[in-house]
């Protein structure tokens, strides 16, 4: 492992941890809603670890907040790959 992929694996460990514990796709909340609960494929927080993983831990978070902020009432969704 490059010493310059640090930031990139601490922020895919991060996305990790969440999905484990808060998120209501993939974590334990997920019994609460069975059909799924983001409106993209994948979902955000998946394309959050595909963002940083291809991108990089700057540009892949700026990319994930931008496609959290269109997570909202009025959009669609729809399948977005990272």
């Amino acid at each position: 492992m490059n010493i310059l992929h640090i930031p990139r694996h601490v922020g895919m460990f991060l996305v990790c941890i969440y999905q484990k514990t808060l998120s209501p796709d993939h974590g334990p909340l997920k019994k609460f809603f069975p059909h799924g609960y983001c409106r993209f494929n994948p979902t955000c927080s998946q394309y959050g670890y595909e963002s940083i993983k291809k991108h990089g831990l700057l540009k892949g978070s700026i990319k994930t907040l931008y496609r959290i902020l269109r997570c909202n009432p009025w959009n669609k969704g729809g399948n977005d790959p990272a």
